[in-house]
């Protein structure tokens, strides 16, 4: 049984975009990377596994529950936190946790007050008085509240500072330690490259490419960068698997893919200084698979 498990999952919104055919399968225990700009179907996906939305085909199930006919019960076993945080103004913050905590029957005490301490979050503050940064910090803390089987987290990094991203990366990798399954949607690639066993990258609402994050840098491009000890040769950029070439001054930069051994002899027979061939990094690949121009890597 799977933690998420989607079969065709789509959503039609008429003329505007939805999604399209979604097939996931992800593990329980997995800390899965769901990434892509704004507007390619990652909130959609998130609010219709969490049956917010409904689907126009396909379905899915959570842990073997239907995402439309046990929506109740799955919400019981899934802490989410949204890209955009919306609250009762006039609540404090302890009484907002007492309210959610009833829901899933947990008593919020101890483990709040750590969860508090970890976020600096002033427990009496009433949400109206919070900064941006602070609500993404009071769901966090919400989504945690009663150690959920399931995290489903769209955005979850957005206004936070880079002390608190790194304490809310600790207390996820404690979570998936406990054997939390963890559903990472972003668009901070750094974060997901760092912290995610998979990764799905999603464009105009349809997956194009999953994978680990390793196999799906190796298996598209390096990022070649040389100096040339006097002039420009241009007659390497335009070799077959060639992307993107940069020429400033004696320095020429592209990225590739294909044979490397015939990349070699190629440079070899330049009048080379320095060179480097090196992997690129997520969000150089990811910009690639939006590039009209490379839809092939």
């Amino acid at each position: 049984m799977y933690a998420i498990e989607t079969r065709k999952l789509t959503k039609s919104y008429g003329k505007a975009r939805g999604i399209i055919d979604i097939n996931l399968r992800i593990e329980e225990g997995e800390v899965y990377g769901f990434i892509g700009p704004n507007g390619a179907g990652k909130s959609t996906t998130i609010r219709l596994l969490l049956g917010l939305l409904f689907p126009t085909s396909g379905g899915g199930t959570i842990y073997g529950l239907d995402i439309v006919k046990d929506s109740p019960e799955i919400k019981k076993e899934v802490g989410f936190v949204p890209s955009e945080i919306y609250y009762y103004d006039n609540m404090s913050i302890k009484q907002l946790m007492e309210y959610s905590a009833q829901f899933y029957g947990v008593s919020v005490n101890s483990r709040l007050k750590r969860l508090a301490e970890a976020f600096e979050l002033d427990l009496g503050r009433k949400i109206e008085d919070l900064s941006q940064g602070n609500k993404k910090k009071v769901a966090i803390v919400q989504s945690l509240l009663h150690q959920p089987r399931l995290l489903i987290l769209d955005e979850p990094t957005s206004g936070l500072d880079p002390l608190m991203r790194s304490r809310f990366f600790e207390l996820l990798k404690e979570e998936n330690a406990r054997g939390a399954t963890i559903f990472f949607s972003s668009h901070v690639l750094s974060d997901v490259e760092k912290f995610c066993h998979r990764v799905a990258i999603i464009k105009e609402g349809e997956l194009i490419n999953e994978d680990s994050v390793s196999a799906i840098k190796e298996k598209s491009v390096s990022r070649v960068t040389y100096h040339l000890k006097n002039g420009v040769d241009t007659d390497l950029i335009q070799l077959q698997g060639v992307i993107s070439p940069e020429i400033n001054g004696n320095r020429i930069s592209f990225l590739y893919r294909g044979d490397r051994i015939a990349l070699l002899k190629n440079l070899s027979e330049l009048p080379i200084e320095t060179i480097t061939i090196e992997e690129p990094d997520l969000e150089e690949v990811f910009m690639h698979y939006y590039d009209d121009e490379s839809k092939e890597i």
